[in-house]
């Protein structure tokens, strides 16, 4: 009885840890989601995916509710945080001043993206250190988002080697907005 127990038991660990790693591509993964990824629920194709909510300029939610930084821009904060202070600090400006310019990113992000389908593109790394996916983000009508951000003028330059694909775009784009005095540059 005891050898049929032990059997079942052995078969149990071999399938759970056939569930905890079958659909995972290393090539694509850290160690630590191949060690902690659990695929309950169902997979989610990151070339066809909806945004459900903007959490601010520069980050989405998406439809398995999942965060996603988005690659190479930064725009102002909105809420509390030690990088709004920081900000103020180093802009000069006022945090009331740094929190309307967030909420004008935000609305911006908001009306470009939330409720609408969207592609991944992901560079060298694929997570920040808050766990949230690192990503370019493309419209299903081929819009770049991250591009198109920073293109009228609601987001600055963040460029985190090695993740530096598009980073001469950027540079080019964040130039034109400036020069052209588009959104929060007016």
């Amino acid at each position: 009885m005891n050898k049929v127990i032990i059997f079942l038991l052995i078969g149990l660990l071999a399938l759970t840890g056939y569930l905890f790693c079958s659909d995972l591509d290393p090539a694509f993964h850290s160690k630590e989601e191949l060690r902690w990824k659990i695929p309950f629920g169902r997979n989610f194709n990151y070339d066809d995916i909806l945004v459900t909510r903007a959490i601010d300029g520069d980050t989405l939610v998406l439809e398995n509710n999942e965060k996603v930084r988005l690659i190479g821009i930064d725009t102002p904060e909105m809420h509390e945080s030690n990088k709004l202070y920081r900000d103020a600090q180093r802009s000069g400006q006022s945090i009331e001043t740094i929190k309307q310019l967030g909420r004008q990113s935000y609305e911006f992000t908001k009306k470009l993206v939330e409720g609408k389908r969207v592609r991944l593109e992901f560079d060298v790394e694929r997570y920040d250190k808050y766990k949230r996916i690192l990503a370019y983000v493309y419209l299903e009508d081929g819009t770049f988002v991250n591009a198109r951000i920073v293109e009228e003028g609601y987001a600055s330059l963040m460029t985190y080697p090695p993740n530096v694909k598009y980073a001469d775009l950027f540079v080019k784009l964040y130039r034109q907005a400036r020069q052209n005095q588009r959104g929060l540059w007016k």
